[in-house]
This record gives structure tokens, C-alpha cells and sequence, in this order.
């Protein structure tokens, strides 16, 4: 059984130690399955080529921002052995989410199984053969560059003008406000934010932010962010995030020159719930685990630091998403969650000089074994398997950092690093999308939750 699928009674994931995230961290191998439909020659256009429309070529075609297409058979071939090689290390495509620990449920998931990595890696042995070119299925429309992740926005809000970058120079952190003419207030049900294809090879990260004048009073509320490789935030059906008439856009840029003039420029598109409608909840989106106290020695690496955040009420956490620069090593999220009794009270140890604390359990909820820079992924939960939090609960964000000569993206292992907003410099938090609920559905999910896993085990 997989350890995805170990729950508690509450449909929680159990925890695992922390050796298991160590192992991943430090390379260790696991067996792979055997090639799904074994009992026939495995061939590119009976079972590569599906395995490749589904989780490579959204990327991989042309025109599209991989380095090589992935479509044809002659467009493949010659490109085999390091689609084998980057598979099984599971590079390849971009989803890095420890598979052997914590919820494996989400929206999206391009990763492949361990028999379709198998089925490619016999493909390769076999010496890639063609087949029947009468076995492939039909070729797969994809979305344009210019096109949307999420779908066509209700709302397209861009920048007035280019931002010119310098060729060369420290970073940049241009604030560039936007009015996107709302003359009612709505309510946000997706968004995602997109620098232009000439833009995406200087823009580090950038923010956008809800923001109202108001007697000389300027009040901001965070709306999304953009990173390297970022995926669009599609919010559970259900919530959403609240613009007000005359709301602008804060565009908060971080901009990195590498070498020409640029002229950048990004978009937010906003998917909106029809006019007058109010979803039941608001969901929040906010860093957890920050340490700005943050200090990786020279020469260093597994270099750990830790931060915390308590939810004041009963919560469902939808989306998770580690953010490091280019010294990040791994990242964990767990729920430090009180312990209750069958009517929901809060168990306690025993009175100490300080009273008497709750008693609470370690739950792990992913790890990414390996960071990837230019992968700032958003892995959303799927809706049945997000976690459900009771009042009280802590967050705890762990971070791994390697400022070691070894590691070969390091642009310079001779220095100590700390907290900063330059590329240079590192950061160690995860932005953490969730919502709250009140107690009373809090119990009731749980049950139903309860209910459906006891069903599953029979």
C-alpha cells in the first residue's frame, strides 16, 4: 500500500520520520515497477507517445518554453536516453513532491507512475522503436504562448508600459500601480500572473497586491504570486478572494539583468465569480515559515532552519508551495495538531509550573526532496484529500540549504549567506493557501472524512 494512503482516523496523513526525507535528500534509490501492458513490445506510438501528450508536451512543442519539442517520433528519437535518464530521476517533468510520504492527491499532477517510467525506460532498451504508426492516438491542441493555464481570465489587467531592464547593473524592484477600472466589487475565483516570452528570463519573482487609496491611507491585500516555472492558483470551488471597486494593482516586480536591454512586461489575469454572487469562503494565501534571521556558512550544506505558524480556527489548507533561491535543498511542511477526545475536546498533559499544554501530534504533510529553482510549483490539493485542521493547530515549515562547492548552481560557496530579495541571497518559507471554517463543519468533515476512509478499507 502506498504511503500516500496511510491515514489516521481523522483522514489525516500519519507521520514518517524524518529519516525517510533525509534518504530522498541524500539519493536514495527505489526499485521501479514493471512497464504497464508488459506482454507486448513496447513501442513510441502504442505507449510512449500517450505518456508524452499528458505530461511532457504541454512544454515540450514547438514554440512552447521547453528547448526541444517532444511530438513527433523523429522529433524523440534522438533525444531517448535523456528522457530515460531524467525520468527515472524524476526531473523530468517538473513535480517534486516526495512520493513515499504525506497526501500524493492533487489538481494537476503531470508526474508519471512508476510503470509509465518503466514503460519508458523499456521503450529506450528495446532501442526506441517506431510501431505502428496507426497505434498512436490523436495529436493533443494545446494552449498557446499566449494563452492562459487556467483558462480564458474575465479580466485581463497589464502593465500601462514596458519596464525597460538594463543589461547589466543589481537587481531591480520596480512598484507599478494599475487601475483595472472595477466599478463594482466581485469576487476572484482564479488567477495567474504572466510575464511576456521576452520577459521570462529576467523576472526572479513578482507580487501583485489589492490596493486602496483611501485619506492619504493606503491599505494593500496580498492577490498572487508569480516565479520561475509557476503554475496558476485555481481556488476550490467555493471560496474566493474579494476585489473592491476601485481597487488597483500593485505589480511588485523583482527583476535580474542578464546581459541586454529588456522590455518588461507582465500581465495578471483574473478569473471572476458572476456579479453579485459571494462565495462562503475567503481564502488566504501567506508565507509560513519565514526566517529572516536566516544564516547558511560558507561551504555549508543540509543547513536546517525552521518557522512556525499558529491557525487561530478550524481551517482547510488547499495549496502548498515552497519558495528558496538558488541555494535551496528540500522543504517539509507538517501540522503540529491538538489532540481531542471523541467529543472534540482538547486533550492535556498533566499541570506543570505553566499549567497544563495540549497534547499534540507530529503529522507530516509533503516534502520536496530536491529543489529546483526554476520550478516555483503550487501543488493544489485535490478538494477530498486537502487537509482539515482543528483551531489551534501550528504549521511548522522546515528548509535545507546547501552553500557547499557541490552543489554547481552555488554562485559562490565562499561566502556566507543570509535573508534578502536578491537572487543572490536566500529565503526559506512556503506560501500556504487555505480557508477557515467554523467548528461545526470542521467536525462534520472530519466524520464524513472518517466515514469514507472506513468504506475505502473495506
Amino acid at each position: 500500500m502506498p504511503l500516500g494512503s496511510l491515514f489516521d482516523s481523522r483522514g489525516l496523513p500519519r507521520l514518517l520520520a524524518v529519516a525517510a526525507v533525509l534518504f530522498a535528500v541524500t539519493g536514495g534509490q527505489v526499485a521501479l515497477a514493471q512497464p504497464a501492458d508488459a506482454g507486448h513490445d513496447v513501442t513510441f506510438t502504442k505507449d510512449v507517445v500517450p505518456i508524452l501528450q499528458r505530461s511532457c508536451q504541454i512544454c515540450h512543442r514547438p514554440g512552447a518554453i521547453a528547448p526541444m519539442s517532444l511530438v513527433t517520433y523523429e522529433d524523440v528519437r534522438p533525444w531517448a536516453r535523456s528522457i530515460k535518464r531524467y525520468v527515472e530521476a524524476r526531473e523530468m517533468p517538473p513535480w517534486y513532491i516526495d512520493r513515499r510520504i504525506g497526501i500524493q492527491e492533487f489538481k494537476d499532477d503531470p508526474s508519471l507512475t512508476d510503470e509509465e517510467i518503466a514503460t519508458i525506460g523499456a521503450w529506450v532498451d528495446a532501442g526506441a522503436p517506431r510501431g505502428n504508426p496507426a497505434d498512436a492516438p490523436p495529436p493533443v491542441e494545446f494552449p498557446g504562448p499566449e494563452d492562459w493555464r487556467m483558462g480564458e481570465p474575465d479580466l485581463i489587467v497589464a502593465m500601462p508600459e514596458p519596464y525597460m531592464l538594463p543589461p547589466d547593473g543589481p537587481d531591480q524592484f520596480p512598484n507599478i500601480i494599475v487601475d483595472p477600472g472595477l466599478t463594482e466589487d466581485r469576487y476572484i475565483k482564479a488567477v495567474e500572473m504572466k510575464p511576456d516570452a521576452r520577459s521570462l528570463e529576467v523576472v526572479h519573482h513578482a507580487t501583485t497586491h489589492m490596493t486602496v487609496f483611501d485619506d492619504d491611507i493606503t491599505r494593500g491585500n496580498f492577490l498572487n504570486e508569480y516565479a520561475v516555472g509557476k503554475n496558476g492558483d485555481i481556488f476550490d470551488d467555493g471560496t474566493g478572494r474579494l476585489i473592491k471597486a476601485g481597487t488597483k494593482i500593485r505589480f511588485g516586480l523583482h527583476l535580474h539583468p542578464y546581459g541586454e536591454e529588456i522590455p518588461v512586461m507582465v500581465k495578471l489575469g483574473l478569473q471572476l465569480y458572476p456579479s453579485g454572487y459571494e462565495p462562503k469562503y475567503t481564502l488566504i494565501s501567506q508565507h509560513m515559515g519565514d526566517d529572516d534571521d536566516l544564516l547558511i556558512p560558507a561551504g555549508q550544506h543540509s543547513v536546517r532552519t525552521d518557522g512556525y505558524t499558529l491557525l487561530t480556527e478550524p481551517a482547510v489548507v488547499t495549496a502548498f508551495q515552497p519558495h528558496l533561491h538558488t541555494r535551496g535543498q528540500a522543504q517539509c511542511i507538517e501540522a503540529i495538531i491538538p489532540q481531542t477526545d471523541e467529543e472534540g475536546n482538547v486533550l492535556k498533559r498533566a499541570p506543570g509550573p505553566y499549567g497544563a499544554a495540549p497534547l499534540m501530534e507530529q503529522v507530516t504533510l509533503n516534502c520536496v526532496p530536491k529543489w529546483y529553482f526554476n520550478w516555483h510549483l503550487v501543488y493544489n490539493y485535490a478538494e477530498h484529500a486537502a487537509p482539515v485542521l482543528p483551531a489551534g493547530t501550528v504549521i511548522h515549515v522546515s528548509t535545507w540549504h546547501d552553500n557547499s562547492e557541490s552543489l554547481r548552481v552555488n554562485p559562490d560557496p565562499r561566502n556566507n549567506v543570509v535573508y534578502g530579495q536578491r537572487t543572490i541571497d536566500e529565503m526559506s518559507f512556503a506560501w500556504v493557501s487555505y480557508y477557515y471554517i467554523d467548528e461545526a463543519e470542521y467536525k462534520a468533515r472530519v466524520a464524513a472524512r472518517n466515514a469514507r476512509n472506513s468504506n475505502d478499507q473495506q
